[in-house]
């Protein structure tokens, strides 16, 4: 599960890093409390040309007549991804890169209140999450939209929730965007507990109005 995140690379650092050309209307940066149906930056290739574009987080599939039609698809289970009708054709036609700083998580304990955690990579990297996404007509006007790609949790995770983002390394920027042929499936996999840190934040993160660097702030 991925229901909330944050990202702070600037536009043009992101574009040197993807190797791809920024669209025009991207979302500003930085932006530490990023909410499902917020627009969110997203890595696309196309006849093997990259492309920053500007996505809502919450995936619309090709029968909704609005944006509410149905459930919010903020997330695509890699185990059910190719049988599911939302995302059948997506995963196989249009992945993306979701960059992010990293992603916050809440941990479930008895009758505690939820207790937030960030979770980055450990070599303080850009994280780069994987994603599907389709444009649909919704009321005279074309939407862009976009949900991450989860699977189970790797051993460190599973110490707060039983999720995790399919997290793809540099290395294999270009088989999941299609630029390499086949066997991006092979990629739908927990990353090793090395690749993760995980630290315990504000409470204040709780609400999605929050914002601010704040939010990164670690409680012992």
């Amino acid at each position: 599960m991925c229901g909330r995140m944050a990202i702070t690379l600037p536009t043009e650092a992101m574009t040197q890093l993807f190797n791809a050309m920024p669209a025009n209307d991207l979302p500003a940066v930085p932006n530490y409390n990023v909410c499902p149906t917020d627009k969110i930056h997203a890595i696309i290739s196309d006849k093997n040309t990259r492309h920053i574009k500007a996505m809502r987080w919450g995936f619309l599939p090709n029968w909704y007549k609005s944006m509410t039609d149905g459930p919010l698809l903020i997330n695509a289970r890699s185990e059910t991804i190719d049988k599911k009708p939302a995302f059948h054709d997506a995963c196989r036609h249009r992945r993306c890169l979701i960059p992010a700083d990293g992603f916050y998580e809440w941990a479930h304990k008895d009758d505690e209140k939820p207790i937030p955690y960030r979770v980055t990579r450990s070599d303080r990297q850009l994280m780069a999450m994987a994603g599907v996404w389709q444009n649909l007509e919704v009321d005279g006007q074309v939407v862009t939209s976009c949900a991450i790609v989860t699977t189970a949790a790797n051993t460190k995770m599973q110490k707060i929730h039983h999720r995790l983002p399919v997290i793809i390394g540099p290395a294999d920027w270009p088989l999941w965007l299609g630029e390499a042929g086949k066997g991006a499936a092979n990629l739908m996999q927990p990353v090793a507990d090395s690749v993760l840190k995980l630290r315990r934040v504000t409470t204040a993160v709780n609400s999605n109005q929050a914002s601010g660097p704040e939010l990164w702030t670690a409680i012992k």
